[in-house]
Formats: structure tokens, C-alpha cells, sequence
């Protein structure tokens, strides 16, 4: 399977977001360091489908902890 670059962006992105090392992404993914630095540093697009799915999965869950936290201001007009 090919990782888009829209794909790969995200990711790098995230990890930034996040403050994350390359071994923290491999913690928190499950896909080897050395993967995801080819991924990032050798433009290496073709992986397996598990290792998209690793890599997917991460971003949708990344997604959805950021549109559930509740904003402090949101719950402070909700209480009113």
C-alpha cells in the first residue's frame, strides 16, 4: 500500500503537535523507528498493509482524542 504525502504530512504534523521522538511514535504506533524513518527521511511510501493500518489507526485516534476533549471555556458556559 502507498502512504500519500497528504498522509505522511498529517503524520508528521501530529507528531510535532505532540512534541513526539521518533521512538515515542514507534511506542505509540507499533511501527519500527527505522520505518517510520525511511518514511519521513527517504520518502519511502510503499508499506505493508499492516503498517498502514498501524499508522491510519494512530491518526483516527489522535483525530478523535482532539474533537472529544472538552474546551474549559465550553464547559464552563455549559455549567452556567
Amino acid at each position: 500500500m502507498k502512504l500519500t504525502e497528504n498522509q505522511v504530512i498529517a503524520i508528521k504534523r501530529k507528531r510535532g503537535e505532540l512534541d513526539m521522538s521518533i521512538r515515542g511514535l514507534e511506542k505509540a504506533t507499533g511501527v519500527s523507528r527505522w520505518t517510520l524513518i525511511d518514511i519521513f527521511k527517504h520518502d519511502h511510501r510503499n508499506v505493508n498493509s499492516k503498517t498502514f493500518k498501524k499508522l491510519n489507526d494512530w491518526l483516527i485516534n489522535q483525530y478523535e482524542i482532539a474533537t472529544h476533549s472538552v474546551h474549559p471555556t465550553k464547559e464552563m458556559v455549559k455549567n452556567d
